[in-house]
């Protein structure tokens, strides 16, 4: 896709130039974010999240729609407030990895209901690591046992230190202790977050990882009923983050973690059929995550309870995050206007337009 058009820093389209959408392009992307600031847009999409979670009731939902294949997953995942629409297109392919390419990709765009006009489209591989590291935090906001300073991080992969940043803008966390079956994954995040103010601790194995960890995070790609966290590994008192079971036939933790946790979800008929629930009947008792940041609904009750987040990534964070970057475009950054929607002058008359362009 070629820009037809490159804005000025500032340029917002006027009604005329409804047929020029703003595209938020990687590099466009990059530079808001450094902008803006990790941590602070971390914080800033943290809030957007929570607001939307506060009014779930007013969103279309359903599950993702996914194309499934033994080498991974294509799904789109839509869904509209009744003022604006949203979707984000998401790719999950493990085996790209030892390809060179990423694991996850992704784009997405966002539309006035009113129109139908497209008002935003743009890159979401790196939007989406910031807002699932951000839903992640926020969740533990409210899960995660009060003063929580240190996190075992298991899969160090792509969204390690995505979910790092997050956990020490939203929560406080700055002492890490990390395992990957790869070292070189380990020694990757260490590399990165090195000098940026976290205490890192680079583990041989998951149970030394686990020592002294109050928040667990489990993040690994391999499609498969993995046992990444077995039940002995884990202590009363600590909340687990559970990123990496996000499709059918794909999990990390051992059925009996489940059982002796009490668990949060984002949208029950997606989860059921993706999660770590997907090992457990489909009437064993959850708790939806936007009961509880409304106040419907209880977090954690007791020092001693084991709280899990049993994270899959629901559309409605995507719509978060793209409404929080086409907000922030609003604050004078570049972006390039596409034009890609038909604009004659009559609105009847398209193959009019069509004939003009012979000349």
């Amino acid at each position: 896709m070629s820009p037809q058009n490159t804005s000025q820093p500032g340029h917002n389209p006027e009604p005329s130039d409804l047929a020029l959408v703003p595209f938020v392009s990687v590099d466009h992307m990059m530079s808001l974010v450094h902008r803006v600031g990790i941590e602070r847009f971390l914080l800033e999409l943290s809030e957007y999240i929570e607001s939307d979670f506060k009014r779930w009731e007013l969103f279309d939902k359903t599950p993702r729609i996914a194309s499934h294949s033994k080498e991974g997953v294509i799904e789109l995942m839509p869904t509209s407030d009744g003022e604006d629409y949203g979707f984000k297109y998401v790719n999950g392919h493990p085996k790209n990895t030892k390809e060179g390419l990423q694991t996850v990709t992704a784009f997405g765009l966002l539309a006035d209901v009113a129109t139908g006009y497209p008002v935003l489209l743009t890159e979401m591989t790196v939007l989406t690591a910031l807002r699932t590291a951000a839903t992640s935090a926020t969740v533990a906001k409210h899960l995660a046992p009060k003063g929580s300073r240190t996190m075992a991080m298991i899969g160090n992969g792509a969204q390690s230190e995505f979910q790092a940043f997050a956990f020490r803008a939203i929560c406080g966390v700055d002492k890490l202790r990390l395992y990957d079956i790869d070292p070189r994954a380990t020694e990757k995040v260490v590399r990165n977050l090195s000098g940026l103010g976290f205490d890192i601790v680079a583990c041989g194995s998951p149970e030394e990882s686990m020592e002294g960890a109050e928040i667990i995070t489990t993040c690994t790609a391999d499609k498969q009923l993995a046992t990444i966290l077995t039940d002995n590994m884990v202590g009363n008192g600590v909340h687990i983050n559970a990123v990496g079971g996000d499709c059918p036939g794909k999990t990390e933790l051992h059925k009996d973690i489940l059982l002796r946790s009490e668990i949060f979800v984002e949208f029950p008929p997606q989860t059921r059929v993706e999660g770590e629930i997907q090992q457990l009947p489909g009437d064993h008792p959850v708790t939806e995550m936007w009961r509880v940041m409304s106040g419907e609904a209880p977090g954690r009750t007791s020092a001693g309870q084991i709280t899990l987040f049993d994270s899959v990534g629901f559309a409605i964070e995507d719509f978060s995050a793209l409404r929080y970057v086409r907000d922030k475009l609003k604050d004078g950054d570049e972006f390039i206007l596409l034009d890609m929607l038909a604009d004659p002058d009559d609105p009847r008359d398209l193959f009019g337009m069509l004939q003009r362009a012979k000349g």
